[in-house]
């Protein structure tokens, strides 16, 4: 099979698409043909080494799947060949998805949202089941409460848009202006362009001074420094971001807030949770772009570039076909 690996860490020039042998599913496990992936921030940050650690080298690395069950393995009875499906591979552990095949544990994989392409659902099971887990499990966002997402045009913030509103929260967002718009698309009820106010003022003035319940963290930087000045008391901040800067905290003291930081786990039962979103017309990933395995590191260039034009997720086709 083709698949693109990456020989060393480095930039976007690491990768290599080579033939490797296509794997064999074991007891319990389930064999899929890929027919896309998407690029996330945590590719780029495994391609350039931030987590050496955990990555031997040379690797196939990626972490959406959509695709086509192959064949199962010993053991295996909620899939059969021909089965649409959809999952996250086991982060840091086996082959990841920038592959033509791919093989993982029965329990992970899921049914496909019917109404989604390969390319939409390669593009929400990682985003997905992150906001799935970020607002549901750990900030445990409810009916009636605020919400403030930061970065809410990107691949993350998007989708963490839609969930909320599906909740029942009214959602704040910060956003460039060229892409205010989209935000409000997504459901949005106030968006904030970060290049020309302050977050938190406007924050304090829509809610005239009482702060937002949960803050979302997709953007890293002073985050979680400055976002409990915008913090209701009891509030929640959950961040899905490396820390890696010094963060003062004495604002949350002051608003008895809980931080949260989430890595988000594999497995069916948030899939299935956002397939009932998804068929419910409430949840929809944006494929803002759409490139070939061949063009993965370009893919990841573009990701990785300042200003790069963006809106919601870049897919790959590793089908061909799928390429319009």
């Amino acid at each position: 099979m083709k698949a693109m690996i990456l020989k060393a860490f480095g930039g976007p020039e690491s990768f290599e698409l080579s033939d490797v042998p296509k794997p064999v599913p074991q007891a319990g496990q389930v064999l899929v043909r890929v027919h896309a992936t998407s690029i996330n921030p945590l590719d780029y940050q495994v391609r350039r080494g931030d987590y050496p650690e955990l990555v031997p080298l040379p690797a196939i690395t990626g972490h959406d799947v959509s695709g086509v069950v192959e064949a199962v393995g010993p053991g295996v009875t909620a899939f059969t060949p021909g089965d649409e499906v959809w999952y996250t591979p086991q982060i840091f552990d086996g082959q990841g998805s920038y592959a033509q095949y791919h093989v993982a544990a029965e329990s992970i994989i899921a049914r496909k949202p019917a109404s989604l392409s390969h390319l939409e659902a390669a593009s929400l099971s990682l985003v997905g089941g992150t906001v799935w887990e970020a607002l549901t499990v750990r900030a445990a966002l409810r009916v009636g409460e605020s919400i403030l997402i930061h970065g809410g045009a990107g691949g993350v913030g998007h989708v963490a848009i839609q969930l909320a509103k599906a909740i029942g929260a009214r959602v704040f967002t910060t956003v460039r202006e060229a892409n205010a718009d989209f935000a409000r698309s997504m459901g949005a009820d106030v968006v904030i362009d970060y290049t020309q106010e302050d977050y938190v003022e406007a924050i304090m003035r829509e809610t005239a001074g009482h702060g937002v319940d949960v803050v979302f963290d997709t953007i890293g930087g002073d985050t979680l420094t400055r976002s409990p000045d915008a913090l209701a008391q009891l509030g929640r901040i959950v961040s899905i971001v490396d820390i890696t800067q010094p963060q003062n905290l004495v604002q949350a003291w002051g608003k008895n807030a809980s931080y949260h930081f989430v890595f988000t786990r594999q497995n069916r039962g948030k899939l299935d949770e956002l397939s009932a979103l998804v068929d419910r017309g409430q949840l929809r990933p944006h494929v803002g772009a759409v490139y070939s395995l061949a063009d993965i590191p370009l893919a990841h260039a573009r990701l990785e570039s300042p200003n790069n034009g963006l809106l919601g997720k870049i897919a790959i086709a590793v089908e061909p076909s799928l390429i319009a």
